[in-house]
């Protein structure tokens, strides 16, 4: 049987990133990878421009920082001056405006004091030139990469984006991940269960947390444990970049989806890993579609997920560092555990001046969903029976 970081390797080893697109920046574009160099198409700023509202003026003029100069011009943001600054002269800015020719340093508004007609004085220290003054190309310059393929886009780069003109950019797309909860006993949840029938939580869920990945669910229903139900939807999510299906991967009579994956060409690559919660978890190919079989049993799938199916959407994406995320953590409380596999127990995870402390909740197993309510973090303990001591270190699974 896998290890965990066995399975991941293998999962990891089966994934191409998605072939890049030519999209619109628009919010779509958010948290997407970018798959192109881009160059900005002017300098920025486009000109020598004043980072406060004051005077323009020259520096030879006020040697000592004090002075009266003469207003000859007043220069607000998307305006041109008119004026050179000449000799005892200021003109009044605004910040963003271009710097007038002649001036070669800006003094703040608040150091100014206005006098009778167009006389100001100044008081100020000895002004330095480029004083409050932001060079042109300062920011960038026309030709410069300013963004490099592989940058994840966050809002400021939706500002550089713009600010250098593109209004669409190439970038590795979301992939849809299709979405199956199989099961004789499921229902939808706006339903009343009826006698042994349970409501279809994991399709919510999982759709969760597809969309924090970065996936596009596709939700394709409920699936009863009967072939004939099975395989048009099984064979419908195989079109997919991926397919999840929850339940029906185990080892009991109707655990049917290894059978019909087989039957549809798909070629298992896993099934068991030695974990707790998740063991029966399935992972196979059909050309470039990736499927995962997830337990049904919700904690298990949930686990699964974002040990194997989030670092998959992530490397579709190109993500560098696709995941899952785990840190090292000092256990905050005493704990005693007993399990004959490596578990994944819900946790707290917090940061603090020492770094990351980590407190185990109680929970009574993997159909105990309710119970991660509170929680943001899987705490995974060894094998065996353990008095796990508070201050002891262990990895530590991050779901924030």
């Amino acid at each position: 049987m896998l290890s965990v970081a066995e399975a991941q390797a293998l999962v990891i080893q089966h994934v191409r990133p998605l072939t890049p697109q030519t999209v619109p920046l628009s919010s779509a574009a958010l948290g997407l990878v970018l798959a192109e160099d881009v160059a900005s198409d002017i300098d920025m700023p486009p000109f020598d421009k004043s980072l406060m509202d004051g005077l323009a003026i020259r520096c030879a003029d006020l040697p000592e920082g004090h002075g009266v100069l003469t207003i000859i011009e007043e220069v607000t943001a998307g305006t041109m001056p008119q004026m050179t600054v000449g000799a005892g002269q200021a003109i009044r800015i605004m910040t963003g405006a271009p710097i007038p020719r002649g001036a070669d340093a800006v003094v703040i508004v608040e150091r100014t004091r206005a006098m009778d007609g167009d006389r100001i004085q100044v008081d100020d220290r000895p002004p330095k030139p480029g004083q409050n003054i932001l060079p042109r190309g300062k920011e960038m310059r026309k030709g410069e990469t300013v963004l490099k393929a592989g940058a994840v886009l966050g809002p400021q780069d939706f500002g550089v984006l713009a600010s250098v003109g593109r209004t669409s950019i190439m970038l590795h797309a979301a992939p849809e991940v299709a979405l199956l909860s199989t099961g004789d006993e499921i229902v939808e949840p706006s339903q009343t269960p009826g006698p042994g029938q349970i409501r279809n939580g994991n399709g919510l869920m999982l759709l969760a947390q597809v969309t924090r990945a970065g996936g596009l669910p596709r939700f394709l229903g409920i699936a009863g444990d009967q072939v004939e139900s099975l395989r048009p939807l099984i064979a419908e999510g195989l079109q997919s970049p991926i397919l999840v299906l929850s339940g029906g991967v185990s080892a009991g009579k109707l655990d049917l989806v290894p059978g019909v994956l087989q039957e549809l060409d798909v070629q298992p690559h896993f099934h068991k890993v030695h974990m707790k919660p998740g063991k029966p978890v399935y992972f196979g190919t059909r050309g470039s579609t990736m499927v995962f079989g997830l337990p049904g049993n919700p904690v298990s799938a949930l686990v699964c997920f974002e040990l194997f199916v989030r670092p998959a959407i992530r490397r579709l994406m190109d993500y560098e560092e696709p995941g899952p995320s785990m840190v090292q953590a000092l256990l905050a409380q005493d704990f005693s555990y007993t399990s004959d596999r490596p578990t994944y127990h819900p946790a707290v995870l917090r940061d603090s001046e020492a770094g990351w402390r980590v407190q185990a909740v109680p929970w009574f197993g993997s159909p105990d969903l309710r119970g991660l309510i509170s929680t943001n973090a899987f705490i995974v303990f060894p094998a065996g029976d353990h008095q796990h001591r508070a201050g002891q270190r262990f990895s530590v699974l991050r779901t924030e």
